[in-house]
């Protein structure tokens, strides 16, 4: 079953259908969210994320986890039963039992300390387990390149990329949150945020959005142009299919220095708690979004907006987009500042670095910038 487990894990391409693959691989998946998410209720002060934890309603999540067992170990007991690829469900079936021996979803959660080390183990569960059923659905609905499978090539350096990151976010938020407090605590101008904060939510929004797009654009762009700064941003642009977890590809000092560099003008204006949560919505819906496997231009609107698209032309080895469609959200800034792709081809071919020399592997691309002899 081990073997049989490390293949499985190390293979990409089609599953085959009728023989209960796509299923157990299903199963599994949802078996590991119920595991980890029995973790976090036994050990909320350092499996989960204080601002999201905040909001949570316990109920609801307790609701969720019950009918994610039971979906799990129905589908599991089924193949089992009807002789499906029995190891693969066997697996699925004894991840959703640990999970109930552990308490399942009636886990107590007594009060607890709320300023300790964590590592956000919530927010890796919520989000994959809502990136994946949302936008795998979008892109079997409206699919770009429609031979193109779920695993596809490479899909583990993407997923433990998308594991890292998401881990990690307590360090990162407080990370960022100490730098500029810390050093740009001087810049704040109680006048210039009482105006911010007064403007109508809409007016609000547009400009947190057009402030940290131009925050964006001029760092992403001396990602590419300065060379050392290239040899962190290399490895996002290393992933050669792109879909819905491709975008998770990036080094950890570059999310780190681009997040600190994007809330710097964030924390100076002082926006309100309404609007940064409305950006954050749209900023994670883009970020995933706009690297998917969908075929969606929008008409017009792209020449506004950030569309699959547009960020696509980014992605391309071709010559004509190289260096080009920095912009995370709004399309303008690189038609205004003379960085729009120009072809008469809808659909860039191939996708990667110039010259494929970045590794495939997690560990291989976090050493890369430093090893690299380029």
């Amino acid at each position: 079953m081990l073997d049989n487990m490390k293949r499985l894990s190390e293979s990409h391409g089609h599953m085959p259908r009728g023989r209960g693959v796509v299923s157990g691989v299903i199963a599994l998946t949802l078996g590991i969210l119920c595991f980890l998410g029995v973790l976090a209720f036994h050990f909320p002060a350092y499996l989960t994320t204080p601002e999201l934890r905040r909001t949570y309603d316990v109920t609801t999540l307790r609701q969720v986890l019950f009918w994610v067992m039971v979906i799990a170990g129905g589908i599991s007991i089924s193949n089992i039963v009807l002789g499906r690829v029995r190891w693969l469900s066997a697996w699925a079936f004894a991840l959703v039992v640990l999970a109930a021996l552990l308490g399942g979803h009636k886990v107590p959660v007594n009060d607890f300390p709320d300023h300790t080390p964590y590592i956000g183990l919530d927010w890796f569960i919520l989000d994959l387990l809502g990136s994946s059923l949302i936008f795998i659905f979008i892109e079997k609905l409206f699919p770009l390149r429609k031979g193109q499978p779920v695993f596809r090539p490479e899909w583990q350096t993407d997923f433990k990329h998308f594991l890292v990151n998401h881990i990690v976010v307590g360090f990162i938020l407080l990370a960022t949150n100490l730098i500029v407090h810390k050093g740009l605590g001087w810049a704040v101008k109680d006048g210039v945020q009482e105006w911010v904060k007064d403007l109508p939510f809409v007016v609000e929004l547009f400009l947190i959005i057009l402030v940290a797009d131009l925050v964006q654009y001029w760092t992403h762009r001396a990602y590419h142009e300065v060379p050392v700064l290239w040899r962190l941003h290399a490895v996002h642009h290393s992933v050669k299919s792109m879909d819905w977890l491709a975008g998770s590809r990036q080094h950890i000092l570059e999310l780190l220095m681009t997040r600190t560099l994007v809330l710097a003008p964030i924390f100076v204006l002082g926006f309100s708690k309404e609007v940064i949560d409305a950006y954050i919505v749209i900023v994670g819906f883009q970020a995933v979004f706009n690297h998917a496997n969908v075929s969606v231009r929008l008409g017009p609107l792209r020449y506004v907006i950030v569309t699959p698209n547009f960020h696509h032309w980014h992605h391309s080895q071709d010559k004509e987009a190289l260096d080009r469609n920095y912009a995370a959200h709004f399309a303008f800034l690189d038609y205004l500042f003379g960085t729009a792709v120009k072809s008469d081809r809808e659909w860039p071919s191939d996708y990667g670095v110039l010259g494929d020399y970045v590794p495939d592997g997690f560990w291989e691309q976090v050493k890369f910038p430093f090893t690299w002899k380029g």
